[in-house]
């Protein structure tokens, strides 16, 4: 690589429990219960996070910090998270790891097609999984010998971040959403959901999701995405 892969990796040790020390990774992800999820899984690892919610804060992060790994879900609230991951791949100095990730079963494809390195699928609770994805991916010169994800230990985000969520989602469905803000909808409810493990919520969201593509009336399907929201919301979000 022509930059000095210092800039990214600064000369801080890695160890064989937290083999991603010294590595910077930028997520860009919306849903506050998969971000939570990522920070745990950098600091059992030894990586620091930076967040961005949407595609205006990832690039006013990349102008500001060169990271070592960028982590960008496939649906975002402004935008495609293909396009970014494109546009980081095409920077001059691009992120020494690309990473895509999403809940869609079409998202890995998505994904490397538009240059990502690599994939993670969600829900992401795996500290092995997450490590490996990102060690593979490293290239050969920031590569510590002998370095190995830890035994198979699994994290729990707060469910606090999964209230978060769906407070979020119940606001955008109360603005009247545009055609495009339904789609969003429809993923983002549907990520949320089967990270949660809550099935009939994620079948609700498929199903606005199959009406929209279809072409008919959407709004029986929003009301009943919507009450379900709430009534989880009502609850205390305890799945």
């Amino acid at each position: 690589m022509a930059d000095d892969l210092t800039n990214f990796f600064p000369p801080q040790p890695a160890t064989a429990t937290r083999p991603l020390l010294g590595l910077t990774v930028l997520v860009v992800e919306d849903s506050r219960f998969a971000s939570e999820a990522m920070r745990l899984l950098c600091l059992r690892s030894g990586a620091r996070i930076r967040r961005a919610d949407c595609l205006r804060s990832a690039h006013r992060h990349l102008q500001t910090y060169r990271p070592g790994a960028v982590i960008i879900d496939m649906g975002l609230p402004d935008g495609s998270g293909a396009d970014l991951v494109a546009e980081v791949r095409a920077m001059a100095f691009p992120a020494p790891v690309i990473i895509g990730i999403s809940s869609d079963p079409g998202g890995e494809a998505l994904a490397m097609a538009a240059g990502a390195d690599a994939f993670l699928a969600k829900p992401l609770e795996s500290i092995a999984v997450f490590q490996n994805t990102i060690l593979s991916a490293l290239p050969l010169g920031t590569r510590q010998p002998g370095l190995q994800a830890v035994d198979d230990d699994r994290i729990t985000p707060d469910p606090l971040a999964l209230r978060d969520d769906l407070s979020h989602i119940a606001g955008v469905i109360d603005d009247a959403p545009s055609h495009a803000a339904l789609d969003y909808i429809a993923q983002f409810i549907s990520g949320v959901a089967r990270s949660a493990g809550d099935q009939p919520l994620e079948d609700a969201a498929t199903a606005l999701a199959r009406v929209r593509l279809s072409g008919t009336e959407t709004a029986p399907n929003l009301r009943h995405l919507s009450g379900l929201v709430k009534s989880r919301l009502a609850a205390g979000a305890r799945f």
